[in-house]
């Protein structure tokens, strides 16, 4: 698997599981309906730097986004995004993306990481968790989980 930084031309690599995960409204606070260019605008954003996972065969099979989580005096705290293919779950495409921008945040001078919203249900929270984040605290019943019902959103961090 090669991760690289993304271009624009690789948006149509991305969508389709940008697409399917959102859409499932099982790990993301974004809406299910998102059109594909205001995904897009998230996820392709000025202010972040996006990476792709490859496949042996040069597919985006990944994507994440690293950004400054705040502004001014607090801006050295990060922020990110990750997805996978679901298809391609269980593959170690999330550790490998999460490694590499934990690593892309020390080099851009980051002290921290923190993530805003993370379903407590959401697989991922293992993952986060053995990369070093702890819980700082949850919003209880702050999110609708289709399956689930309603579920806390975690407040997660790591200082880098």
């Amino acid at each position: 698997m090669q991760i690289r930084e993304a271009t624009a031309a690789d948006w149509p690599g991305i969508w389709p599981f940008w697409h399917r995960v959102v859409a499932a409204g099982e790990t993301y606070t974004w809406d299910p309906d998102t059109s594909e260019e205001a995904a897009r605008a998230l996820w392709m954003a000025p202010a972040k730097r996006v990476y792709v996972a490859e496949d042996e065969t040069g597919a985006v099979v990944g994507s994440a986004f690293l950004t400054p989580n705040y502004a001014g005096p607090a801006a050295r705290i990060a922020n990110a995004g990750f997805m996978a293919d679901p298809d391609r779950g269980g593959r170690g495409i999330g550790r490998a993306l999460a490694e590499h921008v934990l690593a892309e945040a020390v080099d851009q001078g980051f002290r921290g990481m923190v993530f805003n919203a993370v379903v407590e249900t959401n697989p991922a929270v293992r993952l986060w968790t053995s990369l070093g984040f702890t819980v700082l605290g949850t919003v209880p019943d702050a999110f609708e989980h289709p399956k689930d019902g309603r579920v806390g959103l975690h407040i997660m961090y790591k200082a880098l």
